[in-house]
């Protein structure tokens, strides 16, 4: 199962990303539009995303993983967008620290290893709940 391997490597590099504060960092440096369910992103890059925000919120882990072109970094960006809009909902505030962002990472990888076909924001959301706090 190659798949597991890639999908548990993205999302503990997700963690570890995290935890040099790119959650919230990303959080600044995105402008976000939705219209008709359709979202555009404009990064400090100018990339843009091949997914909507309905697509996200329905995937699984294993179709984010797959959407994601099994790259990595696209794969992290889902997964912050995730944690953006779940801190968002809960009124949390995401910590802008290593041990913060290394335990998020770690939530999402124990999270999503049991079970492939849960949704990723299930997951997200999750740990979302243990490492965000109060606004």
């Amino acid at each position: 199962m190659k798949k597991i391997g890639y999908v548990t490597t993205a999302i503990l590099t997700a963690g570890m990303i995290a935890g040099s504060g790119a959650i919230a960092q990303s959080a600044q440096q995105t402008t976000t539009t939705e219209t008709n369910s359709t979202r555009t992103q404009s990064t400090t890059t100018g990339a843009q995303p091949n997914w909507t925000v309905d697509q996200l919120m329905t995937a699984s882990v294993h179709d984010a993983w797959v959407m994601s072109g099994r790259n990595e970094q696209k794969f992290f960006e889902m997964a912050t967008e995730l944690a953006q809009i779940s801190a968002q909902k809960r009124g949390l505030t995401l910590p802008n620290s290593a041990d913060a962002g290394k335990r998020f990472g770690e939530l999402v990888k124990e999270g999503a290893k049991g079970d492939h076909d849960q949704l990723l924001y299930s997951v997200v959301d999750k740990a979302v709940q243990q490492v965000g706090t109060k606004s």
